[in-house]
């Protein structure tokens, strides 16, 4: 896997209401923030692949996170169309017939994500949904189905990513959302969280963050203090 970046691997999840204030975050935040993620709330606001190309215009990366769940057929398609487009990473939550339509699709550059499980659901979550098996073993078998069939990578729990650097290595591409500061790890529908050092200590190659720096009085000090951990960790 080629190197990635120090400042590339953190990603700032756009969650905000409306394409025009995404704009005005991107100004703000300026060189402190190279990669971002966009997603559904974006994507039912109007202006999201106009963004897209902003955002590229502007020598930003882009994340595609619509979690794409449907017939093969039409996951397929939807992937082929966005690979059309200066897009780096793509989500698809689905079955093995739908990551490999999506893999089927990528083109060159687009690399495709499968979500494991869903940061915001814990032990319970997966109980009451009728699944007889843990998180970190239903996270497994789910990267390495993927893996398989030929994604680029994976959305999990840092909570997870030891044991799937141990299982996979640097084979799998490791995005990690659900990162949050020490002191306020519990506060949000996030359940299975880690703080920034933690998650590249376990491995972690991006992480995806987004109230702790969206929330902050300073958002560009917020993003340049977790940018200067990064920093320390690959110095």
């Amino acid at each position: 896997m080629p190197a990635i970046p120090a400042r590339d691997r953190l990603i700032l999840a756009l969650d905000v209401p409306t394409a025009e204030l995404a704009r005005e975050v991107v100004e703000e935040l300026g060189e402190a923030v190279v990669f971002y993620k966009l997603g559904l709330e974006l994507f039912m606001a109007g202006g999201y692949f106009e963004l897209i190309d902003w955002l590229a215009d502007r020598g930003k990366r882009v994340m595609v996170d619509l979690k794409l769940f449907d017939v093969p057929r039409t996951v397929g398609a939807a992937v082929a169309r966005l690979a059309e487009r200066p897009v780096d990473l793509a989500t698809v939550h689905g079955n093995d017939a739908m990551i490999e339509a999506a893999v089927a699709a990528r083109g060159s550059r687009l690399k495709i994500l499968a979500v494991t499980v869903l940061t915001s659901l814990d032990q319970g979550d997966l109980v009451d949904l009728g699944f007889a098996v843990d998180v970190q073993a239903l996270v497994l078998s789910r990267a390495k189905r993927a893996l398989a069939l030929g994604c680029d990578g994976v959305v999990s729990s840092g909570r997870e990513l030891a044991a799937l650097k141990q299982s996979f290595g640097d084979r799998l591409l490791c995005v990690i959302p659900g990162i949050r500061p020490v002191e306020n790890r519990e506060s949000d529908d996030q359940k299975r969280t880690v703080d920034v050092a933690e998650a590249f200590r376990l491995g972690a190659d991006h992480i995806v963050v987004g109230r702790p720096i969206l929330g902050a009085p300073d958002r560009r000090a917020a993003a340049e203090a977790i940018q200067a951990t990064i920093a320390r960790i690959f110095s």
